[in-house]
């Protein structure tokens, strides 16, 4: 039965939208229509609610504003929900909307040293990865969907981010916090690194290239992201499970477990079609763990260390990720990779 919440969060009503345009588009869950109504709701009650620019983070069950402030993350995530709702329905009104938010995006967020804080008040003493990472994402699907070049030209800003300040060129590796600078927080071997973004940072470098063919830096991603993807399996990954955090020197740091490193993991292994035998494990050990038959479709979000669960409900975020892979499951069977013996999502 549904888990009443104290506030409802933008970023998992995005993420939702986008999920359900994108099933609608493949074929595999018709909902577009209650996709595209509940992003006209959400837009009334979440942008500028409270009269300032920018998209609260959260309202409460009886609609009013819970937590005014704006959050990188979860704009990232109605850019996100626009771009599918998008290509579900090519309306002007949705890029005008788009346009806005980027526009106030900047103008709230924006770093003195590239790419931007967090949240708008107070201003954060570090950065992070993580909410560019989606950022990224966004700009790369409203691209796809609208072949407007100023989407572009925000994804290439990032790229250059990513490669330039959010890579380490010491270690090639990528971490999740910095400071104002963008230079690493500690030293090497105690800054936090997490395997699953290591892997959706590779997925996003291939739609980049995928995307963008008359690139110049094609080689340099594709190093850079290869690197990524080699240091996340050898030091993230073990027995077929995808570990939360590992050191930028590669030692262990979190052996807990989630349900999207896994997702993560199994979206970059069907790309690359290189290691039949690991994804037939991450895959069999996903359904094995967190989403057992008995659940009946619903799933278990965290583990410890000592592999019990450390939640009682389900997260619907986590529908975001999971859908992910599947999609990637369908299209490596539909076109004929059904020889690695997976397991269809």
């Amino acid at each position: 039965m549904p888990v009443a919440v104290p506030e409802l969060r933008l970023m998992v009503q995005a993420r939702q939208i986008a999920t359900f345009c994108r099933a609608s588009m493949d074929g595999t869950y018709e909902a577009s229509a209650a996709a595209l109504m509940c992003l006209d709701r959400i837009e009334k009650l979440y942008h500028r609610a409270d009269g300032a620019p920018g998209w609260v983070f959260s309202i409460t069950p009886d609609l009013a504003v819970k937590d005014g402030k704006r959050d990188l993350y979860a704009h990232a995530f109605i850019l996100y929900a626009y771009a599918w709702a998008y290509k579900v329905m090519p309306s002007t009104r949705y890029l005008n909307i788009v346009r806005a938010t980027i526009a106030e995006m900047h103008q709230i967020f924006s770093a003195p040293h590239g790419g931007f804080f967090n949240v708008n008040s107070p201003l954060s003493e570090r950065l992070y990865q993580n909410p560019h990472m989606h950022l990224l994402e966004a700009f790369l699907a409203l691209y796809e969907v609208s072949g407007l070049e100023c989407f572009l030209e925000e994804a290439d800003a990032l790229i250059t981010l990513s490669l330039e300040r959010m890579i380490q060129s010491e270690t090639g590796v990528l971490l999740e916090e910095f400071d104002r600078k963008w230079e690493r927080i500690a030293p090497i071997g105690k800054n936090r690194v997490e395997p699953g973004h290591l892997f959706e940072w590779f997925w996003l470098f291939s739609e980049y290239s995928r995307l963008n063919s008359g690139s110049k830096r094609h080689i340099t991603i594709k190093q850079a992201s290869d690197r990524l993807f080699d240091l996340g399996l050898a030091c993230g990954v073990s027995n077929g499970f995808v570990r939360d955090a590992i050191h930028d020197d590669g030692t262990q740091s979190e052996n807990s477990i989630r349900i999207w490193p896994q997702t993560e993991l199994c979206r970059v292994l069907l790309q690359r079609r290189t290691e039949p035998d690991l994804l037939n494990r991450v895959s069999r050990n996903f359904f094995a763990c967190f989403a057992p038959n008995h659940l009946q479709g619903l799933w278990i979000d965290r583990f410890s260390e000592a592999g019990q669960p450390r939640v009682n409900d389900v997260p619907a975020s986590s529908l975001y990720h999971i859908y992910g892979a599947a999609r990637e499951f369908h299209v490596a069977k539909i076109t004929g990779v059904s020889e690695m013996d997976v397991l269809l999502i």
